[in-house]
């Protein structure tokens, strides 16, 4: 089956966020020097320009902060509707995802939604995307 999404290309900077499920780790750039988180991942810390920038394992639970529904088919192979949400993580504080919410209905989710991550894998990449805690 042909992919449904975009993958990205992967590099030294993203590579561990975007491969860490493989291990089901939800991995985050992180400072040493100053334990700011960096996403997208970037080679120095945005907080305090240090070079000293590593992936972190997050817990991978957050919460909904905005959504939308999408009715489009951009792929013959991608199903409609879906939700493309926000999600601001736990444990990875001024981090927030775009993403896909799985395993419910469209018109279940709500602002506010606690969610988990959960991994796709495509290829050598791992996608991860949200469904809601139950």
């Amino acid at each position: 089956m042909p992919a449904t999404r975009p993958l990205p290309r992967l590099d030294r900077e993203n590579r561990d966020f975007w491969t860490g499920g493989e291990l089901d780790e939800l991995r985050i750039a992180r400072c040493a020097d100053c334990a700011g988180f960096v996403h997208p991942p970037r080679p120095v810390c945005r907080h305090c320009l240090s070079e000293n920038v590593a992936p972190y394992a997050v817990s991978g639970e957050g919460v909904i902060d905005s959504f939308t529904i999408n009715y489009q088919a951009w792929h013959p192979a991608m199903e409609v509707p879906y939700v493309i949400a926000r999600v601001a993580l736990d444990d990875a504080p001024g981090v927030i995802l775009t993403t896909n919410i799985v395993d419910c209905a469209v018109e279940d989710v709500t602002i506010g939604d606690r969610v988990r991550v959960v991994f796709e894998q495509q290829d050598d990449v791992y996608i991860p995307l949200f469904q809601r805690c139950t």
